[in-house]
């Protein structure tokens, strides 16, 4: 989602006919929308005289947010034109001279942004944690929905993937790039629900976030 784009521009592209942007872009935009929230959090903490001795981690919290924030927005663009090459190898009748290598090789270069939405949600939970441990404690709830918007960022990509990989899994990239969405889901998406989940019952008056 380049910045000369308005959202509502976006918005209607993602709504039509057209197959890009699709899901593995609407995925880095949430992710995207995660970051912020954190950086949200740890803007607003900053100055409060009781958070004065993590003043230092917000900045660099905040830097980091933002380095993430333009390389979601990035990915979104590139996962939309990754898949391009892709769409034209459908449109071709299956008995073209090497349709097989040229699937598989589209396939693989479809997966390539969604990778590293991945990539970059794993660095975002990192910092969401870190910001809910340390934020004023009037703004856990904003960090709780980057860690829902994150949660449900790395499970749009992870779909992504493995459409695009379910064809061709007898290719050691294929499986390479599965076993590695898989290891990542295994760890980061448990840690996205442990902060929703400590938030959630610290609100409802159970526990303390």
């Amino acid at each position: 989602m380049t910045e000369s784009r308005t959202t509502g521009e976006y918005l209607q592209d993602l709504a039509s006919a057209s197959s890009a942007p699709g899901g593995g872009s609407a995925a880095a935009l949430a992710a995207a929308l995660g970051a912020s929230l954190c950086s949200m959090a740890a803007n607003l903490t900053l100055g409060k005289k009781k958070y004065i001795a993590v003043e230092a981690d917000m900045h660099r919290i905040i830097s980091r947010c933002a380095s993430l924030q333009a390389e979601f927005l990035r990915l979104s663009d590139a996962d939309a034109e990754a898949f391009l090459p892709l769409s034209r190898i459908y449109a071709l009748p299956k008995d073209t001279p090497g349709y097989a290598e040229l699937f598989a090789q589209a396939s693989i270069q479809a997966c390539s942004a969604v990778c590293g939405i991945l990539d970059c949600c794993c660095e975002t939970v990192q910092l969401l944690e870190e910001t809910l441990e340390k934020c004023s404690r009037l703004l856990i709830s904003d960090v709780a929905c980057g860690a829902a918007l994150c949660r449900a960022a790395m499970e749009c990509a992870a779909l992504n993937i493995y459409i695009n990989t379910r064809s061709i899994r007898s290719s050691p990239e294929a499986a390479r790039i599965e076993e590695k969405t898989e290891t990542i889901l295994k760890e980061y998406l448990p840690r996205a629900e442990r902060m929703l989940s400590s938030v959630t019952e610290a609100l409802r008056g159970n526990t303390n976030a």
